[in-house]
């Protein structure tokens, strides 16, 4: 087994990709939070 450090910077694009799709993600829901709280607040 080798390990080679450049292998590190080449995974960097998917680990940016997960990232970013895990926020998202967060985001989408979180707006659709709010949303909710306010439609169903004003009963």
């Amino acid at each position: 087994m080798s390990i080679t450090p450049m292998n590190f910077i080449y995974n960097l694009k998917y680990l940016l990709r997960g990232e970013l799709g895990i926020f998202a993600v967060l985001g989408i829901m979180s707006i659709a939070i709010i949303i909710m709280n306010k439609v169903y607040d004003s009963r």
